[in-house]
């Protein structure tokens, strides 16, 4: 891992669109903190989370990951201390809304 510019003393975000074993995610997380980032948060859109990666992330350096429920989540997800699921059901409803009524599902990401 490189880390590219000074991290020293911030507060760190990492996104993506999707982790699976969190390796990637969690060896970057170390990479900033141990370039002395004060905090590492990862903010993911499907949280697939397999084999061992709720432990990984759970032992790493990520003050806290949020991910949807794009994806079912397990008991291990939900037993987590730094790992949270947000809803995307509103967003969701609001796109089917928009297309019944044939107005912009665009304007949602505005």
């Amino acid at each position: 891992m490189n880390i590219i510019g000074d991290v020293e003393g911030r507060h760190c975000i990492l996104y993506d669109d999707i982790v699976d074993s969190a390796g990637t995610l969690c060896n970057a997380a170390e990479a900033l903190k141990k370039q002395g980032a004060a905090s590492v948060a990862a903010y993911v859109t499907h949280g697939v989370l397999s084999g061992k990666a709720v432990e990984r992330v759970t032992k790493s350096a990520l003050t806290s990951l949020v991910i949807t429920d794009s994806i079912m989540t397990t008991d291990a997800v939900k037993a987590a201390r730094n790992i949270r699921v947000i809803s995307i059901a509103p967003l969701l409803a609001e796109a089917i809304r928009r297309i019944s009524e044939e107005t912009s599902v665009s304007s949602l990401f505005d």
